[in-house]
């Protein structure tokens, strides 16, 4: 992955990332962990002797970081938190995510490998997978093919929560 790329996803700038990758620079924690939650490994693999694979990995409530879906370019359509970022090496991602109201031309399409599942805990939520929306209440889920690009939005007034795994 190129660092254009690496900062669409980190919401980091590729100049940035520049000078981290070449050692001009040293990150702080929240920065390492946006680039370790793209590549899907806990912040230890970044450090020497942490490369060994633990048998269960838990994520405490009170140790999840919160971040906007889009650092730092106005309002964003959700907040997340890693739910599995202590789980080094792992083969998906998983995120509960807080919806904010954000109106549909405001949505910041995006696109990824893989696939996507989202079960809705709270709330009504909008989901546009290309061309179509689809409308998930508490307790719906959906999966879909995260290579076509998709957004997610808060449908009317109540709190939106969801789990997202990709």
């Amino acid at each position: 992955m190129g660092l254009v790329e690496l900062g669409k996803h980190t919401g980091l700038s590729p100049a940035l990332l520049s000078k981290i990758e070449r050692g001009r620079m040293f990150p702080t924690l929240p920065t390492l962990l946006r680039v370790a939650l793209v590549f899907g490994v806990d912040l230890e693999y970044f450090f020497a002797g942490a490369r060994e694979k633990p048998v269960a990995a838990v994520v405490r409530k009170k140790e999840r970081l919160r971040f906007p879906e889009k650092p730092g370019k106005g309002p964003s359509a959700y907040h997340f938190e890693s739910l599995d970022f202590h789980a080094t090496e792992r083969r998906l991602n998983a995120y509960y995510v807080e919806f904010d109201a954000v109106a549909e031309d405001r949505l910041q399409r995006h696109e990824h490998r893989g696939g996507e599942f989202i079960y809705a805990l709270t709330g009504t939520l909008s989901v546009h997978v290309g061309g179509d929306e689809h409308v998930l209440n508490a307790g719906d889920s959906m999966y879909f093919d995260p290579s076509v690009p998709h957004a997610y939005r808060r449908a009317g007034t109540r709190p939106s929560t969801a789990i997202i795994v990709t």
